[in-house]
């Protein structure tokens, strides 16, 4: 039996993950037209990103007890949360909207992107069994690409108006769903369970190298969307005290879309050095970049977008690799569950720090602010040591 996949099932699946995830920051690129809009004296920032991962939390705790996508078809699942992230996307362009409109939009968008991301993840372990950490080093590399998209549209758009960014990632969103359904069915690895299992979650966890996998992920994402989300406030602030203007979207989809580059170079030295290597690694050194994150400041213009750069490839290179450790760790009937599990987990982690840092924002120099960052990567480290 050949179950070699056929030429074209990775690149579909990594453009439909590009076109999907674009959901995720659409909200974030435009968030000065948006707060025009209203008369808050919160940070509307900090909010918007977590209300969208507390849909993804709601979303994959949801997809992870009732095990959807080990269950039902993942293409299917994909397709139908394409289009539903999709529609809840375009509500921020509903006349007269509300704060508590936005907020719900964006997290209907989080919870749909529970059947996006993870679940492409899940779809590609059922194509490659060898060689996944290169193949989910493409496909996080896309959600990358997606998740700086609205970015570069926003700054490139044929519109000055923001609706542009919103109207375009939902119907990039659209074609990434339908062209999953069209053309990638379910894989040959794919070992479906026939019945709900409520206790698969403390399953797993029993597991040993399951255990560390997932710790060592959790400790990535404390910084990652922290990061990914402040990056347009880092660039302003270094700005300001420069006093210079910076291309704030521009650099933004810059800083954020190297991790594209990073994450294919991670898969393919994956193949060589093993998964854990290549996630110790990049873990190690985006922990420095937090730990000397105030002397960034004190560098010239070039070199500050060269460092951050630097920076947004390492803080997500080890991504895919972790995914690669959790996928392999466990049972393969429970593969997606596993995936959707762990990121649930990991994207509660990340709240917590984007709101650390919402708060620390007006409270302490701004310049120090991503020190605190660096947590998730000691303790990433200190479980992966062994």
């Amino acid at each position: 039996m050949n179950l070699k996949p056929k030429f074209y099932i990775l690149p579909t699946i990594i453009v439909s993950q590009f076109f999907c995830t674009s959901l995720w920051f659409a909200g974030n690129a435009v968030i000065d037209d948006l707060a025009v809009q209203f008369d808050v004296e919160f940070n509307i920032l900090g909010y918007l990103l977590s209300f969208v991962q507390f849909g993804f939390i709601a979303g994959t705790l949801t997809f992870a007890l009732l095990t959807l996508s080990d269950r039902y078809s993942p293409s299917k699942i994909f397709m139908i949360c394409a289009f539903l992230g999709s529609f809840c996307n375009l509500v921020l362009l509903a006349p007269n909207i509300t704060v508590l409109n936005v907020l719900t939009a964006r997290f209907g968008t989080g919870f749909f992107l529970a059947g996006i991301y993870p679940v492409g993840m899940k779809i590609a372990s059922d194509y490659y069994k060898g060689g996944l950490g290169k193949a989910l080093g493409y496909l996080v590399g896309a959600l990358v690409l997606g998740t700086a998209f609205p970015h570069f549209i926003n700054e490139f758009s044929w519109s000055s108006d923001y609706k542009a960014v919103i109207i375009s990632t939902s119907i990039l969103a659209c074609i990434g769903g339908f062209c999953i359904w069209a053309f990638v069915a379910d894989g040959p690895y794919r070992r479906p369970v026939s019945k709900l299992q409520l206790g698969v979650m403390t399953q797993l966890f029993t597991i040993q190298s399951f255990r560390k996998a997932a710790f060592g992920y959790f400790g990535h994402m404390w910084e990652l969307y922290a990061f990914w989300g402040f990056v347009p406030v880092i660039l302003k602030t270094y700005a300001s005290i420069r006093n210079i203007e910076l291309q704030t979207s521009f650099w933004s989809f810059v800083v954020i879309a190297t991790g594209t580059i990073s994450c294919i170079l991670g898969g393919l030295l994956s193949l060589r050095t093993g998964s854990r290597k290549v996630a110790y690694t990049s873990l190690l050194l985006s922990g420095i970049f937090c730990l000397a994150s105030p002397l960034l400041f004190l560098l010239p213009p070039q070199w500050f977008i060269v460092a951050l750069c630097i920076w947004g490839m390492v803080v997500i290179s080890d991504s895919p690799q972790f995914s690669t450790m959790i996928a392999a760790s466990a049972p393969p009937e429970l593969r997606g569950t596993a995936l959707t599990i762990t990121n649930s987990i990991g994207f509660a982690i990340t709240i917590v720090s984007i709101q650390l840092l919402s708060y620390l924002l007006t409270r302490i120099e701004p310049t120090l602010l991503y020190v605190f960052l660096s947590l998730g990567p000691i303790i990433g480290i200190y479980v992966l040591r062994k």
